[in-house]
């Protein structure tokens, strides 16, 4: 039985977000992004995180936030209502049993972000992460911008969906 429940164990939330990083960055030869986690208890704290619950196991996670903080990154296009997906994972496990669990990730974050009425879904993601940009183009995601390289050699792409 699986489940989706918003998340309020932050050391749960890391483990498993790290996991899942160290899975991508051996898959993909690629650096794993650091994570802090004083950020990660925030956003549980702030109820910013989804966590997807199968027979009681965290198996998969993302964080949704209302109204994105900072600057707009210039690659985006005007919006009025955007929401933010970030942090998305799937423990690794799940993902050497072919599980669909990212694909719910992603459809759970735009039903919430069109039940808040945004406008448009934006997220970063690392252009390597071949089967997550496949998953978010199939979902509707389109890159705005060129490819960027952060100051750790990390790659990443701004992605947006309109609602």
């Amino acid at each position: 039985m699986s489940a989706w429940q918003t998340a309020t164990d932050p050391a749960e939330v890391h483990a498993l977000l790290e996991a899942s990083d160290a899975h991508q960055a051996e898959q993909s030869g690629t650096p794993a992004p650091v994570r802090r986690f004083a950020t990660t208890q925030s956003l549980v704290e702030n109820g910013c995180v989804r966590l997807l619950r199968r027979d009681g196991q965290a198996v998969a996670m993302f964080t949704l936030i209302r109204r994105p903080r900072g600057d707009t990154p210039p690659d985006y296009p005007p919006a009025s209502r955007p929401a933010q997906l970030s942090r998305l994972a799937v423990a690794p496990d799940a993902l050497a049993e072919g599980s669909l669990a990212g694909v719910g990730c992603v459809r759970e974050a735009i039903r919430l972000a069109t039940a808040w009425g945004a406008d448009v879904l934006r997220a970063e993601a690392n252009p390597d992460l071949r089967a997550t940009r496949r998953l978010l183009a199939q979902l509707g995601f389109e890159q705005c911008g060129p490819v960027h390289t952060d100051d750790t050699g990390r790659r990443f792409v701004h992605l947006q969906k309109t609602l």
